[in-house]
């Protein structure tokens, strides 16, 4: 049955693969990046004429913008696959103050998925790039209020991406699927290649599991899971998660930031 999927940070990577996946084995697949030229050049390698949607995910404006862009042209949007990050950045604080690694990492893609609930199916699926690199959330730091390093910031960035795709899943429970997932580490993406000078492991083990995750059987009954896919299976993420005080002061933070 082919699916209408949209994928953010689709212009290179495990995005791009993803979308070049999905779309070989009949899907519709909608394309976001940040680059017009970039998206154009990725609609050319995917093939069929993908719709592209142009957003900076540093700026709550372009989130909201993507959504109400997506919703004019579709009534229904199968599955949102929320692929893109950053972890090194020239700038680290946003326009109006917030951290640039949460922003793009955890609140645009909260934006997104709530924004784009009314035309995810019950039986579709919100699936959210994690990370191995995990740690409790300095929400000061969120605000923009305190700075961290960039791998500081990059893994309590994920680890609240990794509560909020818990909590919606919870607040949901007859569906959508809402998964997080660790794509695999140190993969051979621009960021790795950038954060860390090394070629970095085969994207196609990214892309496998983010098909997997959107598309088969496998993760039917997955919602509120975390995937670890450095070990294959379904696993606990960090021990913050299910600590409900920090979870609270984090749903509360991510909400107000976003304008929920």
């Amino acid at each position: 049955m082919t699916k209408t999927i949209l994928i953010t940070g689709a212009t290179d990577g495990i995005g791009l693969l993803t979308a070049k996946t999905l779309t070989a084995e009949g899907h519709n697949v909608l394309l976001h990046g940040r680059s017009a030229d970039k998206l154009e050049a990725a609609a050319r390698e995917v093939g069929g004429n993908p719709e592209t949607y142009r957003a900076d995910l540093s700026l709550l404006e372009d989130v909201n913008a993507l959504v109400a862009d997506v919703r004019a042209k579709h009534d229904t949007l199968d599955v949102l696959i929320n692929n893109a990050g950053v972890l090194k950045v020239p700038n680290t604080q946003t326009d109006s103050g917030l951290d640039v690694r949460f922003m793009v990492n955890t609140i645009a893609p909260w934006a997104l998925t709530v924004g784009l609930l009314p035309i995810i199916p019950k039986d579709g699926r919100v699936v959210s790039l994690s990370s191995a690199a995990q740690a409790p959330v300095n929400i000061k730091a969120m605000r923009g209020e305190q700075q961290l390093g960039h791998n500081e910031a990059y893994a309590q960035s994920k680890l609240a991406l990794t509560i909020w795709s818990k909590e919606l899943a919870r607040e949901h429970p007859d569906g959508p699927v809402f998964v997080s997932v660790n794509p695999g580490s140190l993969l051979a993406t621009k960021m790795v290649k950038e954060s860390y000078g090394m070629a970095g492991n085969d994207l196609r083990i990214g892309a496998d599991i983010l098909r997997r995750a959107a598309v088969s059987e496998e993760f039917a009954n997955a919602s509120g899971q975390y995937y670890d896919n450095d070990t294959g299976r379904i696993a606990r993420p960090h021990p913050a998660a299910a600590d409900r005080a920090h979870v609270a002061q984090l749903m509360a933070a991510i909400r107000e930031l976003a304008g929920a």
